[in-house]
């Protein structure tokens, strides 16, 4: 090692001064140059990767803020629908009540039949099919309207209306509709 430094030195000692310092600008070039691509150019990517996260991360929250207000919003009309489910205490078949439904709305049911559910943990479904044979659109609205208005919990499911060929005019109109009771009451 004293060898190869002796041998730095004789050479850095035969130099002229302007070599010398084209040589020392050329060794200060250099060491700048490896200064820059081991520390600088690293230190800028742990940055910029830095920057990329926070900014992933923001875009993260943001869609959690918002799938929280979904969430709360959804929550709510649920809890509007289980007060309604609970408070309710009427216990008037389904049957009897789209009937009495269908009278206010001037419709004559052609059918209801009762189809089956899934269980449910804290509420039980009763599904009716209820088809309509030669109504106007009018009167399937005002009937359709009458079970979403009223008071107990009703959902209308797959409802499926076609013409009839007899009497374009008219419809055959087909739909479910759920109901639901706490599973315990009564």
């Amino acid at each position: 090692m004293a060898e190869l430094w002796g041998r730095i030195r004789a050479f850095w000692d035969n130099l002229s001064q302007s070599e010398r310092r084209l040589l020392s600008a050329l060794g200060v070039t250099f060491a700048a140059a490896i200064l820059y691509l081991i520390v600088i150019v690293p230190i800028e990517n742990a940055m910029s990767n830095a920057h990329n996260r926070v900014e992933v991360a923001e875009d993260q929250l943001q869609s959690m803020l918002r799938l929280r207000r979904q969430f709360e919003q959804v929550n709510g009309r649920l809890a509007v629908i289980e007060r309604r489910i609970q408070t309710n205490r009427e216990r008037r078949d389904i049957f009897t009540l789209l009937e009495s439904l269908a009278s206010r709305a001037q419709v004559k049911v052609d059918s209801m039949e009762q189809r089956t559910a899934p269980e449910g943990d804290r509420y039980r479904e009763t599904r009716v099919e209820v088809a309509l044979r030669g109504v106007t659109l009018q009167q399937a609205v005002n009937y359709l309207k009458s079970i979403e208005l009223e008071n107990r919990v009703l959902s209308v499911k797959s409802l499926r209306m076609r013409t009839r060929a007899d009497k374009p005019e008219l419809l055959d109109v087909t739909f479910s509709v759920s109901s639901f009771e706490v599973i315990g009451a009564g």
